[in-house]
């Protein structure tokens, strides 16, 4: 049966309250299935939808749909508020928490009232950890064993606590203090033979996250060792949680979209359909950059009288700003991904400007010849070509100068280089590349009038 008739199926379950037949489909379904068909439901039937599942078996969906969706916290509230409180307590706490961090304060506290107190407790304990941090996507949820174990007694803790973690492909290993001193993998358990120690067989190659890093070096981290989930200790290396690939998955996602909306000087992410609310977020970009234009154009005008004596630079200025703009938003978006990347040997700042300051000479010089030898064959006129080739070269160097040292500069003095977005730097070398042409054009006005 093709998908969109099973949830037609499913649809007319719920409408005859048929909750068994509803139940028998419904949990056939892949979580993901359950969570597309669970967002194309209107409200009435959503609300019906309640009374057929458990918390733990909407819990189970709702970790598919997690902070995806902006609709979270108006599915949580028609929901009754015990049945959301359980729900939550059932979910992964790193999961839940995402899920609680959309709401407001007094609305977190009445769910967390509402659970059991160790589910609550364990919820609280991350909801105090900074966004965009180690501690901030970490889970709880992880099994840790004694190095002086044998490996029979440790597969006997595995086998209690694996339905509560969210994986058990590695296993690590403290210390009585609870300080990180190894890790042994779910394969070396079950090839090893039961009378062996953990300490002979564990691995003590650690490597681990601080609570208080940046969750973009946390996925730097597992991108390189390939990890399957990665520990995160205190300040006293004290084992305290782990982050898993698909948490890491997120915040590759999210940096990627925060990258996009800065290069745009958008949100691509807004999801609101709302004509005013989508305006009122873009408008703050928009003002600033059209007093930007304004005073390209002031710039323009202070050359009104150069302008009526050979009117033939007019036809040009779009040419060069364009190209300009261009040049500089390439620039940016080099930049922008060497800010992204932990890796101090591959963020040699001063290299990379270098770099972008010689490729926009050698671009420059190219399209310069180009546009010197067109305008000159089309408009008769090889002094007019050279004016506009120098100005391209000029524009060029200078829009790849300004797209890789601004972000550049914006991080070191603690903004976040997506502020330099793409519209900023065309906008900027914009004025610029007007500047450059006009002076250079001063320069040869006996040849062009």
């Amino acid at each position: 049966m093709e998908f969109e008739e099973q949830i037609k199926q499913l649809k007319e379950y719920l409408d005859a309250e048929d909750i068994n037949q509803f139940r028998d489909h419904f949990l056939e379904l892949h979580v993901y299935e359950q969570s597309q068909v669970y967002l194309s439901l209107s409200d009435d039937e959503r609300l019906r939808g309640y009374n057929f599942l458990s918390p733990k078996e909407m819990a189970d969906m709702f970790e598919i749909l997690e902070e995806e969706e902006e609709s979270v916290e108006k599915y949580l509230e028609e929901m009754n508020p015990q049945y959301a409180a359980d729900m939550l307590s059932e979910m992964y706490r790193d999961n839940a928490v995402d899920m609680l961090n959309q709401l407001d304060p007094a609305t977190i506290k009445k769910y967390l009232s509402l659970m059991p107190a160790e589910d609550a407790d364990g919820i609280r304990r991350l909801l105090k950890y900074e966004d965009d941090t180690a501690g901030s996507i970490m889970t709880t949820e992880y099994i840790s064993i004694f190095a002086n174990q044998t490996i029979k007694s440790a597969m006997s803790i595995l086998k209690r606590k694996a339905p509560e973690a969210e994986t058990i492909y590695y296993v690590y290993v403290v210390d009585s203090n609870r300080r990180l001193v190894g890790v042994i993998s779910l394969r070396d358990l079950i090839v090893h033979e039961d009378d062996e120690m953990i300490f002979d067989i564990m691995g003590d190659r650690l490597v681990s996250v601080n609570v208080n890093d940046d969750q973009r070096d946390v996925a730097r981290t597992i991108q390189d060792y390939d990890f399957l989930a990665i520990p995160v200790v205190d300040n006293e290396e004290r084992l305290i949680g782990i982050i898993t690939v698909d948490d890491i998955i997120d915040v590759i996602n999210d940096e990627a979209a925060s990258d996009y909306s800065g290069l745009a000087g958008v949100d691509v992410e807004e999801k609101s359909e709302n004509p005013f609310v989508v305006a009122s977020k873009r408008l703050p970009w928009l003002i600033i950059l059209l007093f930007l234009g304004i005073g390209t154009s002031t710039l323009i005008s202070n050359f009104e009288e150069m302008i009526s004596e050979a009117s033939i630079l007019a036809v040009f200025i779009s040419l060069i700003t364009g190209t300009a703009g261009n040049a500089g938003t390439q620039s940016l978006a080099v930049a922008v991904r060497k800010l992204a990347d932990s890796d101090e040997n591959k963020r040699n700042f001063g290299k990379l400007i270098l770099s972008e300051i010689s490729s926009g000479l050698i671009t420059g010089v190219v399209t310069g010849v180009t546009i010197f030898l067109a305008v000159g064959i089309w408009q008769q006129n090889f002094v007019l070509g050279l004016v506009i080739g120098i100005a391209m070269l000029a524009a060029i160097t200078i829009a790849n100068l300004a797209g890789s040292f601004i972000p550049i500069l914006m991080e070191k003095i603690g903004f976040d280089p997506a502020v330099a977005s793409g519209p900023f730097i065309t906008t900027l070398t914009d004025l610029t590349s007007v500047l450059i042409y006009f002076n250079i054009a001063a320069l040869f006005m006996d040849y062009l009038t």
